[in-house]
């Protein structure tokens, strides 16, 4: 069902698509292909919205954290804003720092997109579609994107990224998300226990920028291979933990990238017995545990968000990758096709 949601300060309407299948409700913004609400039962079936968002669109425009939304051209950090691909360097406006984050001043969260409903068989969902020209926000090539999110006949919400280009460029797509088992504007998620099925992390630098390590999990707050409280080691004196105000890392998944969706990580509330289990393509995943939640946005519940109120489980190519020639890479060419896709399974 689609509905207005409302306008933005140029005139353009912004619209509202509900879809509900399998038990999970999912209610999506044509602008910036933002997840508003995602509505999943406890274990008394009981319903609450688990993911963090505002109720007006104005709301997102002058405040937002990334809600829900899609991200482009590139998830994640650039050092400096800059890159050189095939001997060409490329300066995009920073926006965070001296850095480049999520796609630049301008980034996909921040357009309309075209959308479509569909239903296949069991499953609901919709296609969004968007072009970006050359040179927006500095990449190279026009990028025609598609991303299509599916709720199945079993209430997964499955997330499948598309993407070509007309020149060499680089692409990094994922969706932001804040999740709160226990319900948006609940509480902290510290009590949340986490799993994620990595060996190594990316350790940063002063500004967030991976230093090119590789680093073992062994003996630090960042090793989560077994479930264990989000919050248990977050005041923990570590250098990298200091640097982010918690976590704010890339996890190098053990099962490396992958032609078809693999188990990368679990989250789980025990109060209300909310579970989710994602399950990527992507080499990838962005753990940010909500530190730059500061008290001063209120969200679609009414309520304030602080920090530790929800966290962030983004599936991705590596932070930096076009400056770190170690790192998977993100480069897409002509005549081929950026494919990604990440599964969010839940339970009770």
């Amino acid at each position: 069902m689609k509905t207005l949601f409302g306008e933005l300060a140029d005139g353009t309407k912004v619209s509202s698509w509900s879809l509900e299948n399998g038990g999970t409700r999912l209610k999506v913004l044509d602008y910036g292909g933002i997840v508003q609400s995602l509505e999943i039962p406890d274990r008394h079936g009981r319903y609450a919205n688990v993911s963090l968002g505002f109720d007006t669109v104005e709301d997102y425009v002058a405040g937002s954290p990334y809600f829900g939304a899609l991200i482009g051209r590139y998830g994640n950090r650039l050092a400096k804003g800059r890159f050189t691909l095939d001997g060409e360097s490329h300066q995009l406006p920073v926006n965070d720092g001296e850095n480049s984050l999520h796609g630049g001043t301008d980034g996909f969260d921040r357009r309309v997109w075209d959308v479509e409903p569909f239903t296949d068989g069991r499953d609901a969902g919709l296609r969004l579609r968007l072009t970006s020209a050359d040179g927006e926000m500095g990449y190279p090539g026009t990028l025609a994107v598609r991303v299509t999110y599916t709720l199945t006949g079993d209430g997964d919400w499955r997330i499948d990224y598309e993407a070509t280009t007309d020149k060499p460029t680089v692409v990094n797509l994922t969706s932001h998300v804040y999740w709160n088992l226990a319900g948006e504007g609940s509480g902290s998620v510290h009590d949340h226990e986490l799993q994620i099925a990595a060996s190594r992390y990316l350790p940063v630098d002063a500004g967030l920028i991976p230093t090119g390590e590789s680093a073992d999990v062994t003996g630090t707050p960042f090793d989560f291979r077994e479930a264990k409280a989000v919050g248990r080691d977050l005041r923990v004196a570590h250098e990298q933990l200091l640097y982010c105000k918690g976590v704010d890392h890339n996890y190098v998944l053990d099962k490396g990238r992958t032609d078809r969706p693999e188990h990368v990580a679990t989250l789980r509330d025990p109060a209300s017995g909310r579970t989710l289990r994602i399950t990527t393509t992507e080499p990838g995943l962005q753990f940010y545990s909500g530190n730059f939640l500061d008290g001063t946005l209120v969200g679609s519940g009414g309520r304030v968000y602080r920090q530790g109120d929800a966290l962030c489980l983004e599936t991705q190519h590596f932070p930096d990758s076009p400056n770190q020639p170690s790192f998977p890479s993100t480069v897409l060419r002509p005549g081929q096709t950026y494919r990604t896709t990440t599964v969010h399974t839940f339970g009770r």
